[in-house]
């Protein structure tokens, strides 16, 4: 099978993890792959056999017209089977591809939403106008799914709850890493250590875990929270840290490319987000077999499936009381940690998540054989 992966980025968030996660686990397979990205840059690792291709998008018509055409051109020569965009801007773009394009040579398009919060009436309306030229659309959360009905931008016949996968070889308990990261990172073997990632940016809502952290009680004033990535709320976040004192407490790491070992210093892993699909990185802290501590977003309490705390959104106490019950717990036994490994391994593997991709691109493909020879 020939795939064409179609992203808004490759930056360092979960809809981007997965992409790559995808593309790799399908160039494994045997798979030819390409991934053509709407913005410049990457920080995603993809293995040397993926073609890709940066179309450096703006935001005006023209830019737009031209990655359209430059595109095109690679449809014509690469000859995907299929086409699978991901997120709000490259789900729009590719079913502007679709509809601009001949449509005996135009391969089937999958559309898939990764946040709960795909835009406002604007978005919504565009999605519901494109809709037809999308051959399935798909929402990485129960919760995402039944909001893009409710708020009219497709019919509830049309999109499907995909799940992302996790990588359960990549990120897995390892004692060894464990012990090496947390030497690196000077904390003491029985020092308590809570630990967050993701993007800076206000949906993640890191001033809420401030918050939370600051009330820990005394008992725990041991405990070090890291934050791991970047965006543009660190400076807001630095003024915070400041002004709640924890400067001796709370370090910001910035991008981090070890987030597997990082996972396995952990003791504990706080989500606090307003705003989610369905985040990749609960799933991988559970793979490692971290604890996990977090807000009630959309698409985690089904993640976490009773192992793990889930709290309302925008409540710093309760997420305090959460994060303190759990840090005193920390990691338990061997066999606790293994058992969140299992739990995520079981129901989210990447493996068993690319072969239901892989299902369902065969069916598109078929239909699509198909309407091309009923139509010859």
């Amino acid at each position: 099978m020939r795939i064409l992966l179609l992203t808004t980025g490759l930056r360092l968030g979960g809809a981007e993890q997965q992409v790559a996660a995808l593309a790799r686990r399908f160039n494994a397979l045997g798979h030819a792959v390409a991934v053509a990205s709407l913005t410049p840059g990457c920080e995603v690792a993809l293995p040397p056999g993926i073609e890709t291709l940066n179309l450096a998008m703006r935001k005006s018509p023209w830019s737009m017209a031209r990655a359209l055409r430059q595109v095109r051109r690679f449809v014509r020569d690469w000859r995907p089977d299929l086409i699978h965009a991901h997120m709000v801007h490259a789900n729009l773009f590719g079913r502007a591809l679709i509809a601009t394009g001949p449509a005996r040579a135009m391969p089937p398009l999958v559309c898939t939403a990764h946040s709960a919060r795909e835009g406002g009436t604007a978005r919504m309306l565009a999605y519901r106008l494109t809709d037809r030229w999308a051959g399935l659309t798909t929402h990485v959360s129960a919760e995402g799914r039944e909001r893009m009905i409710v708020e009219g931008a497709v019919p509830a016949g049309r999109i499907v709850v995909m799940p992302n996968g996790i990588d359960t070889v990549q990120f897995r308990p390892d004692g060894a890493a464990r012990t090496q990261k947390r030497v690196e990172l000077g904390i003491a073997g029985d020092q308590p250590l809570l630990l967050h990632v993701g993007r800076l940016v206000p949906e993640k809502n890191q001033t809420l875990l401030l918050k939370a952290f600051a009330r820990l009680p005394s008992s725990l004033a041991s405990a070090r929270l890291l934050i791991a990535g970047d965006g543009p709320e660190r400076d807001t976040l630095e003024r915070r840290i400041a002004a709640l004192s924890l400067g001796d407490r709370v370090r910001l790491l910035g991008t981090r490319a070890d987030i597997p070992a990082l996972l396995n210093a952990a003791d504990v892993f706080a989500l606090s987000s307003d705003i989610e699909g369905m985040p990749l990185v609960v799933g991988e802290a559970m793979a490692c077999g971290c604890p996990v501590v977090a807000t009630d977003a959309a698409g985690v309490a089904p993640m976490v499936d009773g192992f793990g705390q889930v709290v309302p959104r925008g409540d710093a106490d309760a997420l305090a009381a959460a994060l303190a019950r759990t840090l005193r717990d920390g990691r338990g036994s061997i066999a606790q940690e293994a058992a969140r490994h299992r739990h995520i391994a079981g129901s989210l593997g990447l493996e068993a998540v690319a072969d239901q991709w892989l299902s369902r691109y065969a069916t598109l493909i078929a239909a699509g054989a198909r309407a091309r020879m009923e139509t010859a």
